[in-house]
Order: C-alpha cells, then structure tokens, then sequence
C-alpha cells in the first residue's frame, strides 16, 4: 500500500469497523452539522432495508480516508455519515440498557450491549469508563462525544458549542426513534437484529490515500464526475496541521480557526474553490484548479506561511466576493455598472487581475482598468465568441505583475491587455453577423443591454433598463420559426431564412410594452406607423428608413448597429 497512490474498494459498515480498525475526524475539519432532516433522511433509508422485503443492500457513496498504516486513518471525507450511524448504534444501545435498567432479559441483554459496542463502537473499560472508541470527531466535538454520548452520561443542555447540542440532538432523536419503532416489543433481540441488518447492507464506496496531495486529486476527480466533495476542508486541515507540527499553541490555533471562519461564512462552500485560486492567481504565477493545492503545499511549509496565507485571503476575500454582486455597498454608481455587465456576461477571468488592481492602484485606476475588462469581454467573448482559458492567462500575467509592484497605474495595465483586445474590424464583422437567440432570460437581458446602449449612444437618452415598459420586439416575429400563426403573410422569407434571420440582432428593437402586446403577430406594414410614433429612436429609425423588411433591409439595420457598437464599446488607447 505504500507505494500505491490510492485504493479503492466496496466495503459495509460492518466490515470498515472490524479487525480493529480506528478512524479519526481530523482536528480542524468542519464540526457535526448534520439536522433533522438528514437524520430522517437517513433513518427511513434503514427502515427500508431491515423489513423482510426490504432492498439487499443501500449504496452510501463515496467515503475517502488516508493512512499511512493501515490500521488508523484519518476522514478525509464521510464524517458527517459514520458519525451519525455511530449515534444511531449509540442510541440503540441506549435503548438496550433501558431494558436491562428494567431487568428485562438483563443477562442476554447485557451481552447483547457489550458486543455490539465491542464491535462498533469500541471497548469501555468497566472500572474508569473511559471509552477506547473506534471512532474519534474532531477537537470540538471529541470530548462531548467521548465523554457523555459513548458511555450514556448525562447530557448536558447548557455551556455546550453549536455543535455539541446538535450531537445531543441527534442522540436524543434516534433514541426516541428506535424506541418508537422497536421497544414496544421489550425485545433487545430485535434491537440487535437491527443493527446486524443494517450493517451488512449499508455500504460505501471506500478510497484509501496516503497523503493529502493524493487526497485533493481524488476530490478533483470526484467533483469532475458530479461527486461534490469538500477540498475546502482538505486544505484547512492541511493548513491547522502546519501550525500543529510547529507546536501551534491553543492560542494561535483559536486565531487561526477564528481567522479561517470569518474568511469562510463570507463565501459559500461552492464559491471558496474559485476564490482561493483567483487569490492564488492575484498573487503568484498562473495555476490550474487541478494543480492548486500541489502549488500551496509547496510553497505553504511553517505556520508563519499559514499566517501570511490567511492574512492575504482575508483581504481580498471582500473584493472577491463583491465581484459576484454588483449591488454590493462596496461599489461607487459606475463602478457598480462594469460589475453588472461582467456578471452579465458571465466572465471571471479577469477576477484575478480585478483582485490585484484592487489592492495595487488608486480607485479611479482601479474603476478604469475595471471598465476596460468589461468592454474586452464584450468585444471578444460575448460577441465574437473567443474561448476565455487563453485569456485567463494573460489576466493572471498582468496580475502577478500588478502584485510585484511593476505596474502602478490604469494606462500601462490596459495596454498589457491590447492582445486580447479585438479589433475594429473584426468586431464589427462578428457584430454584423451575431445571433442572440431570445428563448432564454439571460440572453433577453443581454439584447436589451445592447439594444439601450444603442439607443442611448444614438439619441443620447437614459432608460431604466431593469424596467418593464420597454420590451424586446421581433420585427420578423420570433412566432414564425415555428410558424405559430399560418396566416401571416411573410411571403419574402424561406423557412430557412426565417431561421437565420429571425435572431439577428439587426431583426431586433425596443418599444413599449403595451404596444407591443397589441400589435402581436402582425406583418411590417401594419406595424410600419406604430413605429414611427415610438419615442426610441431606434425604433423611430426603422419606420423612417424601411418601405419594407425584408433579409436585405435586416443585414443593412445590422450593420449599421455594428458601426454604433464600435464606437460604443472602444478602448481609445487600444484603437
């Protein structure tokens, strides 16, 4: 096993707690936060599987694991399940030495209790009673478990973590469960029966590492495969573990933690992957999320590197965060427009170079460089459909040199951006040419940004975008692809044009929403003088300049709309 990075293997829960096997929550993984719902969830699967129909067996996932030995290992990933079945077996026993307080069967019973705790919770000494347990939680949780939930101590209500009541909790639940369900029969047979059930049919998928660098690709490749996994707690484990070696003392451990939630209740889990590497990247050469943590474990060797770690995450956590919402107080009026657009066009490449100008430049520096990555996003990826993994790179580039002190203000970062600044041209060839298809709400939202930054750029009149009295209309309408209403008469267009044409942008404009409902499905020239009466003067234009519509007249509005764009979103320095 040594010399192997990972092993895997289907295993019951019957078997991962036998021959002596011992598992460990490593200390500064998260704490139990499992609730009713998960319990229930959990218990009615048993019940599913114990009665005399009941399914062969119950698939519980994936459970990751590192040893060095192969006798004691550390959850990587699982905790949350085997600590709950370790308080379901708890509380079925608990319910056993009720009968036994009862003196019901109490010689059977008795030895009905000792093996099954031998087997699957561990040895309790008889004389001190302190539990050997096959399982140890975490350093918040472990005594509370060890202490009052293994040996049916009294459980404290009061003085005790979040954590620590939710234990109590789920103690107290599966004992009221159990009890429901089986002591009515004041029969501990039945009691053990359940577990010996439940063991042999409950059962997991079991990879074993050897070390956390081996572990995080297990969680890459899981997470690549729709498995959701936490490497969030992986490498805080790793971090905590640092700073235990170097005889962290209880102090600096509780700063840590404190340190580490403050920075995580910001983020949710899903975004803490994508913010450590955007930190990463801000900072340090360019490195994949597959190599991320390999990258850390190198450069991360003493506490005083935890620290430092920390201290850089804690400050670019806010601005990470903000970038992912433009309402956030954190913004000025135009800065809060940019945050729109990117998040509009779905791009976080350059959050990277956003998170190190942050902290490099001067605001109006910053607010520029900001304008600038939105206008190159909408030029090359939005509209021109360039792939961004490129793009990232040279984001990140300009980032670490931001970070070294190499470029201090707007001018010479945007110019360090001029490769992937498109062209005149060739934006207004992919302009002149674009399709948005209106079938989704984020692509409506996109066209409608267009279409009023159009008309403020040609009238120079401001609207509400957000608002709703203004709606997108399809002069070719957007009814005809799938020819909704056969009595049109829209005789100019093959179906195939009708096709091509009808998600043009140069097919598209603004007018009021009431007006558009009452014009529904008509043809041009009916719908010629509402045009002509609307006060966007885009929509004006269309009336003054077009006798009909026709593929032709859509190409030659397109263009047209292509030259405005331009001019519109343009990076003078660039041009």
């Amino acid at each position: 096993m040594a010399a192997m990075n990972f092993s895997t293997s289907n295993q019951t829960f019957r078997q991962l707690l036998g021959n002596g096997l011992t598992y460990s929550v490593p200390r500064f993984q998260r704490d139990y936060s499992w609730t009713e719902e998960e319990w229930d969830d959990l218990w009615q699967d048993i019940l599913g599987i114990v009665g005399p129909s009941g399914e062969e067996a119950h698939y519980m996932g994936y459970l990751v694991l590192r040893t060095a030995d192969n006798k004691t290992f550390d959850i990587i990933d699982g905790q949350q399940r085997l600590t709950t079945l370790s308080i379901l077996v708890l509380a079925i026993l608990k319910n056993l030495q009720i009968l036994i307080d009862q003196n019901i069967d109490p010689a059977n019973n008795k030895r009905r209790l000792e093996q099954l705790r031998n087997s699957y919770i561990g040895y309790l000494d008889p004389v001190t009673l302190i539990s050997k347990s096959k399982l140890s939680l975490n350093r918040n949780n472990n005594a509370y478990y060890q202490n009052y939930i293994v040996p049916f101590e009294k459980l404290p209500q009061r003085g005790i973590k979040t954590s620590e009541n939710q234990l109590r909790k789920a103690f107290d639940w599966f004992k009221s469960s159990v009890s429901k369900e089986y002591i009515d029969l004041k029969d501990g047979a039945q009691l053990a029966k359940l577990i010996d059930i439940f063991a042999d049919k409950l059962v997991f998928t079991v990879i074993i590492v050897t070390d956390e660098l081996n572990a995080f690709k297990v969680f890459e490749t899981l997470n690549a495969r729709g498995v959701r996994l936490s490497a969030t707690d992986l490498l805080k484990n790793y971090l905590f573990s640092v700073v235990y070696r170097e005889d962290g003392d209880e102090h600096e451990i509780d700063s840590l933690e404190n340190w580490w939630e403050r920075i995580t209740d910001k983020l949710n889990t899903e975004n803490f992957p994508e913010f450590l590497r955007m930190h990463w990247n801000s900072r340090h050469s360019f490195v994949r999320q597959a190599d991320l943590f390999k990258k850390i474990r190198k450069k991360i060797e003493g506490k005083g590197d935890v620290f430092k770690l920390l201290r850089h995450m804690d400050e670019d956590v806010d601005i990470f965060v903000a970038l992912l919402h433009p309402e956030d107080q954190f913004w000025t009026s135009e800065q809060r427009q940019y945050i729109n657009e990117l998040n509009l066009f779905k791009i976080r490449q350059p959050f990277s170079l956003l998170i190190a100008a942050y902290r490099g430049v001067d605001p109006q520096a910053f607010t520029n460089v900001l304008h600038a990555c939105s206008i190159i996003s909408f030029r090359s990826h939005t509209i021109a459909g360039q792939t961004t993994n490129d793009q990232e790179r040279v984001y990140n580039s300009v980032a670490e040199r931001i970070a070294q002190g190499e470029l201090k203000n707007a001018k010479d970062i945007i110019y360090q951006l001029r490769s992937l600044y498109l062209s005149d041209d060739q934006f207004r060839n992919a302009f002149s040419d674009k399709q948005i298809r209106t079938t989704q709400s984020r692509n409506r939202q996109l066209i409608r940004y267009i279409l009023f930054a159009i008309e403020n750029h040609y009238t120079k009149a401001e609207y509400d975008i957000e608002s709703d009295k203004y709606s997108i209309e399809h002069i070719l309408p957007e009814s005809m692809i799938k020819r909704e209403n056969p009595k049109l008469q829209w005789a100019m267009f093959t179906d195939e044009q009708i096709e091509q044409f009808v998600y043009r942008l140069g097919n598209m404009t603004l007018l009021d929403s009431s007006e558009n409902r009452n014009i529904g499905q008509q043809e041009y020239i009916p719908k010629r003088p509402i045009y002509a009466n609307s006060v966007i003067g885009i929509t004006k234009k269309i009336a003054e300049e077009n006798n009909e519509w026709t593929v032709s007249r859509i190409a030659e509005r397109q263009n047209w709309m292509a030259k405005q764009a331009t001019a519109i979103w343009r990076i003078s320095q660039l041009t």
